[in-house]
């Protein structure tokens, strides 16, 4: 099985949460981690900077970039893509982990909350593949890794939240797509997905702390996203993966570690039936 030793990891919105999470996973197995995100600067609102992310990284063992990045420009893509290449020699891992969420029925969606999420999910995963190509496809074992759902056409998954839903699942089919476009180059594509809710900021649309004491921490999703990203590119491409899957593949036989408040019910994610 191939290492991340020595390996570069593009990592979106990195600076808190799951993106933070596998940035120091992948640290301990001896990664280079480019942490891109807006958050430059401190936020009363929502802790934790790509400066903060960058010092973890680098204390669980890894090399660290912080490069402050909105993916909703091509320039500042652009501009983050050329700092990874200048600084670790090339790209060899891309996790578009960076996601925009409003939970709202179609009325009761602000077209400023519909745009931002089309904008950072279906059109920032899109565009950050599209700039992190050329360098993947001079990696010996070159992944994608978008954080988006299986795909489902059950309605109830789209009658709630209509807008939210069309926009993450524009970045599974990113992966429907380019895994089989850049099948012949080499270029893993996959689709990772929580079993249950992951404590993140993003649980304050979900219930908050009460919502976060039958969830799971980052960890999990960490861990599943290194596994993926060890396996052979060649092999494994095109799959959606549940992160819980992920984890028994890899013979882990329990997940109590993982949970926020041990013995609490567990909450299932969104998108899963």
């Amino acid at each position: 099985m191939p290492s991340l030793r020595g390996k570069t990891l593009f990592i979106t919105g990195a600076s808190r949460g799951i993106g933070k999470a596998i940035g120091i996973a992948a640290a301990r197995e001896g990664a280079n981690v480019v942490v891109a995100a807006k958050s430059s600067a401190p936020n009363p609102k929502l802790p934790g900077t790509i400066h903060d992310a960058a010092q973890e990284i680098e204390a669980a063992g890894g090399k660290a970039l912080a490069v402050h990045c909105d993916i909703r420009d091509e320039a500042e893509i652009a501009a983050a893509v050329k700092a990874a290449a200048e600084r670790f020699g090339g790209i060899d891992v891309l996790v578009n982990n960076a996601s925009a969420i409003f939970l709202a029925g179609t009325v009761a969606t602000p077209m400023k909350r519909y745009d931002l999420m089309h904008q950072v999910n279906a059109r920032g995963t899109f565009a950050c593949s599209q700039a992190c190509i050329p360098l993947l496809e001079k990696s010996a074992n070159p992944h994608i890794l978008n954080l988006s759902p299986p795909l489902s056409l059950n309605p109830r998954w789209f009658a709630p939240h209509v807008a939210y839903t069309m926009a993450k699942y524009g970045m599974s089919l990113c992966v429907l797509g380019m895994a089989e476009e850049l099948r012949e180059q080499g270029i893993a594509v996959n689709a990772l997905w929580p079993r249950t809710v992951i404590a993140t900021a993003a649980l304050n649309l979900l219930g908050g702390e009460e919502t976060a004491r039958h969830g799971r921490t980052p960890e999990i999703v960490a861990d599943a996203a290194v596994a993926i990203l060890k396996r052979e590119s060649r092999s494994c491409t095109g799959n959606f993966f549940i992160d819980e899957d992920v984890l028994r593949e890899e013979g882990v036989a329990g997940f109590a570690r993982y949970a926020v408040e041990p013995g609490q019910e567990l909450m299932p994610d969104l998108f899963l039936d």
